[in-house]
This record gives structure tokens, sequence and C-alpha cells, in this order.
């Protein structure tokens, strides 16, 4: 009499109103297996720290591993929703996630990349540009975000601040603010040369323009969260888009609007771009006679009914967050509002280490 090991059913997930489907191995999250197989989930972090990739979960069972209760509190749990970057899959689960399309996402690669510039555009910003291998061609949604490897296994995560049509002006463009004390920054502020070698993995994150809307447009940005931003500006005028466009962009002080000369020249070529820079901060000698306060209250300012728009929203996550909880009191849709919060390496971790 002969025996056999049965083989164990694979996991399945499936995700609503797509209808997509994809396995998962015992031991990995939801959202590594999406990616993996080309399923375009809504995430940020990947750390459980942001709550970008949490979504509705109508059956199924899951384990969360550690995370942040702003990304996901025991009440949300409670009624069923999952934070897949820490979510595992005990049994086959449906979730409800509306920015999953039909079309599959670029496929993630892992590369060299050479600097070919770095530019101090202000105190604690670098506008980096980098060099790509010519036979290695990277195709990215204008929004996402790459990784770099560090030797020491850790990453670090910048959006790419260019169009990808505009990859050959220079190279892939990055924008990375000095935070004191961190591993990479440190190195980039101070000891890092032209040619260096770096090596980078992505493209990564859910955050780009979706094209089947026609209703106007919020770009949001805070700080550094203006890289992505640009990104979508650039892209909306090489498709000519006639959609309306209001870019709301924040800083405590006007410094921190770095590349404000290139938006004022975008105004000239684009006529249905609008831009409203608001400043929380100013000092007298800054000589500041715009608009004040908190970015996104500003947005609420002007619109205060957003039903009708679409909002992409980028920066610090409580300007994100805040943002959310505003807009969709004012009536923006829920499945209308893309975000990615830049979250540090002291938003991830409870021990105050920085990126």
């Amino acid at each position: 009499m002969s025996s056999s090991v049965a083989t164990p059913s694979a996991i399945i997930i499936t995700v609503e109103p797509s209808g997509r489907t994809f396995s998962t191995n015992p031991d990995e999250t939801i959202l590594n297996a999406g990616i993996r197989q080309g399923i375009n989930l809504s995430y940020g972090c990947k750390d459980g720290a942001c709550g970008s990739c949490k979504c509705k979960k109508l059956s199924g069972d899951v384990s969360h591993a550690a995370h942040q209760s702003k990304a996901l509190n025991a009440d949300e749990e409670a009624q069923g929703m999952v934070l897949t970057c820490c979510a595992t899959a005990t049994s086959n689960v449906v979730l409800e996630s509306r920015q999953v399309t039909a079309a599959g996402a670029f496929a993630i690669k892992k590369f060299p990349a050479r600097v070919n510039s770095l530019e101090k555009v202000s105190a604690d910003v670098i506008v980096m540009k980098l060099q790509l291998p010519a036979n290695d061609q990277f195709q990215y949604h204008a929004g996402q975000y790459v990784e770099f490897l560090l030797r020491d296994g850790m990453r670090r995560s910048y959006s790419m601040a260019n169009a990808p049509h505009r990859l050959s002006n220079g190279g892939l463009e990055l924008h990375l603010r000095h935070m004191p004390g961190g591993k990479f920054t440190d190195h980039v502020f101070g000891d890092m040369k032209e040619k260096e070698v770096l090596r980078i993995e992505g493209p990564y994150g859910s955050f780009y323009l979706r094209d089947d809307s026609r209703k106007p447009i919020v770009l949001l940005a805070s700080g550094t969260g203006f890289a992505p931003i640009k990104a979508l500006i650039e892209h909306l005028q090489y498709q000519a888009s006639k959609r309306h466009v209001t870019l709301y962009w924040g800083g405590r002080r006007p410094t921190d609007l770095y590349l404000d000369s290139w938006v004022q020249t975008k105004l000239t070529e684009m006529p249905n771009l609008r831009y409203v820079p608001v400043i929380s901060d100013a000092f007298p000698e800054d000589g500041w006679s715009g608009r004040t306060g908190f970015v996104h209250r500003a947005v609420l300012q002007d619109l205060p009914d957003l039903s009708g728009h679409q909002v992409y929203a980028c920066g610090a996550p409580i300007v994100v967050d805040s943002a959310q909880v505003d807009y969709l009191q004012a009536g923006l849709p829920a499945d209308e509002f893309y975000a990615d919060a830049f979250t540090s390496e002291a938003d991830k971790t409870h021990d105050g280490s920085t990126g």
C-alpha cells in the first residue's frame, strides 16, 4: 500500500471590484504577494506606519504583524479593515480596493545608477540626477518611487521627480531632504560625489495619475512632497491634458518652495494650471505677502465643496492624513483621494532613527 503527502492548496487573494486574483505564501504579506505578481494594490511605506495600504476585508481571515495604531487601530481592525503590508492570509481572502485596475504593473527591477549631478536648491534639499544603464529601459508611472539599496540591507525610498518621457534629459531626478543624523542623507549632503554608483530598485507605489476622469485636479504638496507632484505636472503637460489643475504647495518659509521658479515657468506653458503657494511660519525678513497657514486648509478655503474633484496629496504624514479627513467631510469621494505620505525612518520605527 503506497502513501502520498497531500500538497496544501494555495491561498488565494481576490480583489474587488476588479476581480483580480493572486496567490500568497503562508509567510508572505498580502502586499508583497500582490507586488510580486503584478497586482497594483495601493501602498506607501510598506512598514505599517502610513496606512496607505489599508483596505476592507470582505471575507476570509488574516493575521497582522506589528504596526502603528495610526495606520490601523483596533476599532478599524474589528470592523474588518486590513493593512496589507503587515497582513498574512490564513485562508482565502476577498478584499475591496477600488484603486486596483485590470492593467498590470510595471516590472520591479534592481539596477545600478550613477550619480550624474547633485544640485543644492535650498539649505536642506538636494536635487539628484541619476544615470541609468543604457541597455535597460526603466518603466514607471509619474508619481511612483524607487528604493536605494544600502550596503547594510537597509532601504531608503524617494519619488521620481520627473515624468518617464524626461528620463533622457539628465537622467532620473530625485529630491532629497537632509535628515540630520540620517545614515543615507548625511552621506548625500556630506561625502557623496558625482559618478558614485548606487543600487536602486523599483518602481514602487500606487501614487500616479488616473487618466479615466475629466474631473478638475487638486495637487497638494508639502516640502519635498513636491517631487512626485512635479512628475505629475510634467506628465499632464506631455499629454496635452485639458483638465483644470490647481497646485497647492506648502512650506514653513518661502525657501521651502525650492523650485518655485520652475512652477512659475509651467504657468506660462500650461493655461489650465493654477498655483497657490502657502507659507505657515514666515519671518518678517522673508517679506512674504502670499497665503499663510496650513496648506491643506487653503484648499478648503478656495474649494469648500470637493465633491466634483480628484485630489493627489503628497508630503508629511500629518498633512496627508489631515487632508484626507477634512476633504472627505467636504464631499470628496473616498476613491478620488490619492496619497503618498513621505514617511521617514523615524515615522516607521519607535527608536527615533532617521533616514
